[in-house]
Formats: C-alpha cells, structure tokens, sequence
C-alpha cells in the first residue's frame, strides 16, 4: 500500500506542477479567445445574440446621444483588442483595464432591463440574464491573470509555512 501511496504522491505532484504552469497562459488564452470571437461577431450584423441588447443599454448609458451604428463597431473594436491584448500579452495592464471597464457595462443591463433579464426578478433569469452573469467567471478569470503581472504565479504547493499571531503577547 505504500508504494501505491507513493506512486499516487509522485503522479499527483508532476499534474499539479503542470497545472501551475499552464494554468494562467491557459485561462489568458482562452479569455482572449471568447472576447476576440464575441468581438468580430459584433461587426457582423445580426451574428451576435447580445447585439441587441448591447446597442440599447450603450444608447441608454449614453442618454440617446450613442446609437447602434456608433456604438456595435465601437463595442467590437473594444472586445478584439482585449482578445488580442491577452492573447500577445502585450499591454496587458491596459488590457485588462479595458476589459474591467467593458465587464462593468456588461453587467448594467440586469439594472437597465430587468424585464428582458429576469422572469423573476432577482432570482430567475432569462437565456440574456444567464449570459450576463457567466461574466462573473471571466471576471475572475482576469483577476487571476492580473495578479500575474507583477511577476505573480501559482505554485504548486506550500514550500514553507508561514506562522502568524505566534509567541506571547
């Protein structure tokens, strides 16, 4: 039983120093991918399902002085350079600013249009309001690349223990 104990110990401890490694260029990536692809979509015309709803809470932010045909092109533009601000890695403080700032008007139209985001306000959701609130993974997706670049990783585990309140008072 211990040389199974070991075996497992050896195999669990090469995965986790594999995902510690992959994991943040992974989930950058894939961030980059989802806002380049939901980006270009926009510049197509009815390609994209939050177009609508996109184009209306913009010209609401905006009192009526921003209208779809400004603000879609505007919107794409902004979502591909995110994309390809992850994926290069280039810029990628400025990056993720921009994305923080798209994720906040994201959210707006839970509060702009509960009607089309909740069947039953604030518990049920609609397909549009279940889209809106899958941002909360990316959102914290880009919290996990941002505490990165300053030179932040993961580890695979605890290499030294850190004792906090020890001794007398």
């Amino acid at each position: 039983m211990n040389g199974l104990n070991a075996t497992y110990e050896r195999v669990d401890a090469r995965i986790t120093a594999v995902l510690a490694r992959i994991a943040v260029p992974t989930l950058r990536m894939g961030l980059g991918l989802v806002f380049f692809w939901f980006g270009v979509l926009k510049f197509f015309p009815g390609l994209s399902p939050a177009e609508d709803l996109a184009a209306r809470t913009i010209e609401t932010l905006s009192g009526g002085a921003i209208g779809p045909s400004v603000s879609l092109p505007i919107l794409a533009t902004w979502e591909c350079l995110i994309g390809l601000g992850l994926w290069s890695g280039l810029f990628l403080r400025a990056t993720l600013l921009l994305l923080a700032l798209q994720m906040a008007g994201t959210v707006t139209p839970l509060f702009l249009f509960p009607a089309e985001t909740f069947t039953v306000f604030p518990i049920a959701p609609t397909l549009e309001g279940q889209y809106i609130i899958k941002n909360v993974v990316l959102i914290g997706a880009a919290m996990v690349v941002g505490a990165t670049v300053r030179g932040g990783r993961i580890v695979p585990e605890s290499r030294e223990a850190v004792v906090i309140g020890s001794g007398s008072p």
